[in-house]
C-alpha cells in the first residue's frame, strides 16, 4: 500500500509530530512550534455543546423500502408506488441523560429518522413511546429542568421528577409507560417507535387526512427488569450501542415493520379526546394500523462524531405530501429543534454529510460559519435574479384551509380536555398483563422512595390521588408499598 505523507490541516507535509521544538533538549518550548499549537487548539475544540435532551445516542444507515401503497393518502413521491426506497439514517437515544450516562437508564427513548428522499430529506423524530408527559411546548424547559439536576447539589431528584408529575395529571399516561419495564427496553433493536405526533397526508386531490406512526421491530420486544437495567449501567454503560453495533456487524440487521394510523377530519371532530394531543393514543380497534413499508439498519457511520454527534433531526423537515398539525407539542417542536442545532452544530449544519440532501439543494442562503460554498459557488444570492435558473415549483403550494376559530387567547391546555386518566387505566388493565402489572407497581414504589424532604407526604399523596383515579387498584398497591394509610379524604379526591 503506498504511504501517505503526514500533514498539517493546510495540506503542507511535516515530520516533527512526537517531539516539540524546544530551546536544548531540556529547555523551555518554542511559540513558532505552529504543529504544537494546530494540534493542540484543535484537540480542545474537539467537543461541540451536548444536546440538552438525547445527548447519549447511538446512530446507524439503512434503507425504507415501501411495501404497501398508500398512495390514496399522501402524494409523497417516497410512497407512490410500492417498491419505491431510498437511504435513512437513525439515532436512538435516551432523554435526561448526559452524555456520558448509562444507556440502560430508566427513560423515554429518543426514536429519530431521517429519510433522504428525491423530494427533499424528511424527518421523523419520535420517541419509543406513543405518548409524552406534556401536551404544551410552553412547559417544555421546567419538565427537562426537573429531569435534569438540582442547581444546588448538582444531582438527580426523584422529589423533583414527581412534584412536577404530581402537579402535571396530564403526565401520568406518560409516566406509567417509563414505570413499566418498557422504560428500560434492551437496548434500542427490541423497542418500537412512534411519531407520537399527530401529523397529516396530503393527497394528489388536495385531500388532508390526520396520520400517526408507527414502527414495529421485528426483532420481538424486549426489556430489562428494573434490576437488570441498574446492573447492566454498571457492567456496560453503553450496552446499547454495543448491542447495535455489534448486530449490523454481524449482518443481523434489524428491522422495523412500518405502520400508519388515519383519521379523517370528520372523524376528528367526533374524536372523544382532543385529537392533536400527545398525552393520548388513538385506539387502534378504531384506527387500525396500515401497513406502509420496512426500514432496515445496515450500516454503522465510519466516524461516530461526523455522523452521529453532528446529525441533526427536525419535524419541520417534512416533504409535499407529509405536513404538520396542530399538535401544540409538535408545533413548539418546529421552532426549537432548528433552533437547537443553529447553537449547537451551527447555521450550515445541513451541509454535513449525515443531514445534507443528497440530491438538489437550490436556494438563497449564503455565509455563516463554515459556509461550503462548492454548491452555489458565484450564484446569486437573491430571488428574483436575471443570472440563474431556479425557478419556484407551483406543484409544491402549501394546503390551503380555513381555521376552526379565528379568535387569538392563551387558551387553558385542559379546557375540555382534562381525562388524564381514562387512557392510563386501560395500559394498567388492557394493555398489560398481570406480570407487567406487578413490575410496574414494583418500579414506581422505588422511584416514589427516593422523595425526601418537608414536602414528602404532600407530593406522595398527590401522585397517589393520580393513580387512584386511574385505576383503584393501582392506587392501592402503590400506596401500600410506600407504607401510606389510604384515609376517606384520598378516595373522595380520587374519585
Amino acid at each position: 500500500m503506498d504511504s501517505k505523507k503526514l500533514t498539517t490541516g493546510s495540506g503542507a507535509p511535516y515530520f516533527e509530530h512526537q517531539d516539540s521544538q524546544t530551546v536544548g533538549s531540556r529547555g523551555p518550548v518554542l511559540l513558532q512550534d505552529f504543529i504544537l499549537q494546530e494540534n493542540l487548539a484543535h484537540f480542545v475544540r474537539e467537543r461541540i455543546p451536548e444536546r440538552i435532551v438525547h445527548a447519549k445516542g447511538t446512530g446507524a444507515y439503512g434503507t425504507f423500502t415501501v411495501t404497501h401503497d398508500i398512495s390514496q393518502y399522501t402524494k409523497a413521491k417516497i410512497f407512490s408506488k410500492v417498491g419505491n426506497s431510498c437511504r435513512m439514517f437513525a439515532r436512538f437515544s435516551t432523554v435526561g441523560g448526559e452524555k456520558g450516562s448509562a444507556d440502560t437508564a430508566r427513560d423515554p427513548r429518543g426514536f429519530a429518522l431521517k429519510f433522504y428522499t428525491e423530494d427533499g430529506n424528511w424527518d421523523l423524530v419520535g420517541n419509543n413511546t406513543p405518548v409524552f408527559f406534556i401536551k404544551d411546548a410552553k412547559k417544555f424547559p421546567d419538565f427537562i429542568h426537573t429531569q435534569k439536576r438540582v442547581p444546588k447539589t448538582n444531582l438527580k431528584s426523584a422529589t423533583m421528577m414527581w412534584d412536577f408529575w404530581s402537579l402535571n395529571p396530564e403526565s401520568l399516561h406518560q409516566v406509567l409507560i417509563l414505570m413499566s419495564d418498557r422504560g428500560t427496553p434492551y437496548g434500542y433493536r427490541h423497542m418500537h417507535g412512534f411519531g407520537s405526533h399527530t401529523f397529516s397526508m396530503i393527497n394528489d386531490k388536495n385531500e388532508r387526512v390526520w396520520v400517526k406512526f408507527h414502527f414495529k421491530t421485528k426483532q420481538g420486544i424486549k426489556n430489562f427488569s428494573n434490576d437488570e437495567a441498574t446492573k447492566m449501567a454498571g457492567e456496560n454503560p453503553d450496552f446499547a450501542q454495543e448491542d447495535l453495533c455489534n448486530a449490523i456487524d454481524n449482518g443481523d440487521f434489524p428491522k422495523w415493520a412500518v405502520y400508519i394510523q388515519v383519521m379523517t377530519e370528520e372523524q376528528a371532530k367526533e374524536f372523544r379526546w382532543n385529537p392533536f394531543d400527545i398525552t393520548k393514543v388513538w385506539f387502534q380497534g378504531d384506527f387500525p394500523l396500515i401497513e406502509v413499508g420496512e426500514m432496515e439498519l445496515n450500516e454503522i457511520p465510519v466516524n461516530y462524531f461526523a455522523h452521529v454527534e453532528q446529525s441533526t433531526f427536525s419535524p419541520s423537515n417534512l416533504i409535499n405530501g407529509i405536513s404538520f398539525s396542530p399538535d401544540k407539542m409538535l408545533q413548539g417542536r418546529l421552532f426549537s429543534y432548528p433552533d437547537a442545532h443553529r447553537y449547537r452544530v451551527g447555521v450550515n449544519a445541513h451541509q454535513l454529510e449525515v443531514n445534507r440532501c443528497p440530491f438538489a439543494v437550490n436556494n438563497y442562503q449564503r455565509d455563516g460559519f463554515m459556509a461550503d460554498s462548492s454548491e452555489y459557488q458565484d450564484k446569486p444570492n437573491y430571488h428574483p435574479n436575471s443570472f440563474d435558473d431556479i425557478v419556484p415549483d407551483s406543484s409544491y403550494k402549501n394546503f390551503e384551509y380555513e381555521l376552526d376559530s379565528n379568535h387569538v387567547a392563551n387558551f387553558n391546555r385542559n379546557e375540555n380536555d382534562d381525562d388524564h386518566y381514562t387512557q392510563p387505566g386501560l395500559l394498567y388493565t388492557k394493555a398489560m398483563n398481570q406480570e407487567d402489572r406487578e413490575h410496574l407497581v414494583n418500579n414506581i414504589i422505588d422511584a416514589m422512595s427516593g422523595i425526601d424532604g418537608p414536602k414528602r407526604d404532600e407530593i406522595i399523596n398527590r401522585q397517589l390521588c393520580h393513580f387512584f383515579r386511574a385505576n383503584i387498584e393501582l392506587g392501592m398497591k402503590v400506596a401500600s408499598g410506600l407504607s401510606v394509610n389510604i384515609d376517606a379524604n384520598m378516595m373522595n379526591h380520587s374519585k
